[in-house]
């Protein structure tokens, strides 16, 4: 990615040949990313950067830009007209996320056709005009719609989506250490823990947390997400050959609000290009349920078209495989899956035509397991895993700074003493080491037989004797 870095600082003329060879000797002796070397030698300034690392998809000025074929545009509107009784120039720009001009171009053309007509105007201009579908144009929009009933935002081409992902790449997050401390000021973990996890996600490679459960390792992944930085754009849907792929998820994507009205900015030039959408980095997490298929194009043989795999829509962000060694499949098939796209960043999926082709695999996976990482996989695939890191039990000075501030969240006064007789009656006699998840289930023990006989949670030895009684089976 480096070398990527510099061919494409290159192409847009920004750098010579020269400049990116001292910046790649430099980062030889000094180390650090290529980027922060050019910042040093002053050939790029810091917003320049910056700015070639967030860069807003620019919007098409015409059908040729888009990087579709302009029989497929003219396809795709005719799927939308369908589906409408009476509709306006504006009402298709808002479906197709494509600009004006273009939509009015394509009007035009199925309009000379004799697919479309005029059925009134509220205005002067085509902007005003009221069309609908001749009985012509609804038996060609049935005929598309039974080769595929896909209707969403005009795709972009391939090509042009792993450029993005390439250039919005997590091996070129910055992540600073008072990040990484503010993201994880709600959890009790120690100093350690945290300076091992801020180089983790900087670096961009896979992670793996393991350890006894209960001690927070979803949580921990689920943090480190917070601490991604910067927000990316990823494009409704992506045409492969004459396929279309629904990549947004609205459960997965957080769309990052927008300024304006979408009827202004669509109109108007100079702006982004409205097929991709701005969102915060994604956080993809499967558990249990995750099983290899969910790892392939879905084909939908009703409706024509695909949905994007679980590792496509993480592009950009982080892929979270929680409770990893638990799925309905086989760990090692899993691991055979991924090999490649671990190592080279890179993965390849297949049409029902057949046809294979490749995208990117841009994402900080993290695998989370309670199980020992080499009873679990082999010693070939963790050394294609960067970071293992150990989320042990809590310290019990850890252990009471966890139990006092679930005390705190629960309007449970805190009782030292307590703490005390529960550390010696229970945990020392029975020989069970503290978990992280210990004090809050405790406490919602309490609380729960507080509320059923009627009177205010408090930490007594009766109530922590039935809670502890009431949570744990000894086996």
């Amino acid at each position: 990615m480096e070398r990527l870095l510099g061919d494409q600082l290159k192409d847009k003329r920004l750098l010579t040949d020269d400049q990116v060879k001292q910046a790649l000797e430099r980062q030889r002796l000094h180390g650090g990313r290529l980027g922060d070397n050019l910042v040093a030698l002053g050939f790029l300034s810091e917003e320049q950067l910056g700015s070639f690392f967030h860069r807003k998809p620019h919007s098409p000025d015409s059908i040729e830009d888009t990087g579709l074929r302009r029989t497929f545009i003219v396809d795709l509107v005719m799927k939308h007209l369908f589906t409408l009784r009476e509709f306006t120039l504006h009402d298709v720009v808002e479906r197709l996320k494509l600009p004006t001009p273009i939509i009015d171009e394509v009007l035009e053309d199925i309009q000379r056709h004799q697919m479309i007509e005029v059925k009134g105007s509220s205005g002067m201009g085509r902007m005003t005009y009221r069309y609908t579908l001749t009985d012509r144009g609804k038996a060609r929009a049935q005929e598309l719609l039974g080769i595929s009933r896909y209707a969403g935002p005009a795709p972009v081409p391939l090509s042009v989506y792993r450029r993005m992902i390439e250039v919005q790449t997590v091996k070129n997050i910055l992540v600073e250490e008072s990040s990484v401390l503010k993201a994880f000021s709600h959890l009790i973990v120690s100093n350690e823990l945290l300076t091992r996890l801020g180089p983790a996600v900087s670096s961009g490679r896979a992670l793996f947390l393991y350890g006894p459960p209960g001690n927070g390792k979803t949580a921990i992944a689920e943090t480190i997400a917070r601490v991604m930085p910067e927000t990316v754009y990823i494009p409704y849907a992506v045409l492969v050959d004459d396929d279309v792929i629904m990549l947004y998820d609205p459960v997965t994507h957080r769309a990052v609000a927008q300024q304006g009205s979408p009827e202004n900015e669509l109109i108007k030039r100079n702006l982004p290009d409205a097929r991709w959408l701005e969102i915060e980095r994604p956080i993809v997490m499967a558990g249990g349920e995750l099983d290899l298929s969910m790892l392939d194009l879905e084909f939908n043989p009703v409706s024509r078209f695909y949905q994007a795999p679980l590792q496509m829509k993480a592009n950009n962000g982080i892929f979270i495989i929680d409770d990893f060694g638990r799925q309905q499949m086989d760990p090692q098939d899993l691991l055979n899956r991924w090999i490649v796209p671990l190592e080279r960043h890179t993965d390849f999926l297949s049409l029902q035509s057949g046809m294979k082709f490749e995208i990117p695999f841009d994402q900080l996976v993290v695998f989370s397991t309670n199980l020992e990482p080499k009873k679990l996989v082999d010693e070939a695939f963790l050394r294609r895993i960067r970071y293992k890191i150990k989320i042990d039990h809590p310290t019990e000075q850890e252990y009471e700074k966890i139990f006092r501030a679930v005390c705190d969240a629960n309007g449970v006064e805190y009782k030292q003493e307590m703490l005390t007789f529960l550390m010696e009656r229970f945990y020392r006699r029975s020989g069970r080491p503290p978990n992280s998840c210990h004090p809050r289930d405790l406490i919602d023990h309490i609380i729960d037989d507080s509320h059923y006989h009627g009177h205010k949670p408090e930490l007594t030895e009766k109530s922590l004797t039935a809670a502890w009684e009431t949570y744990f089976v000894e086996l």
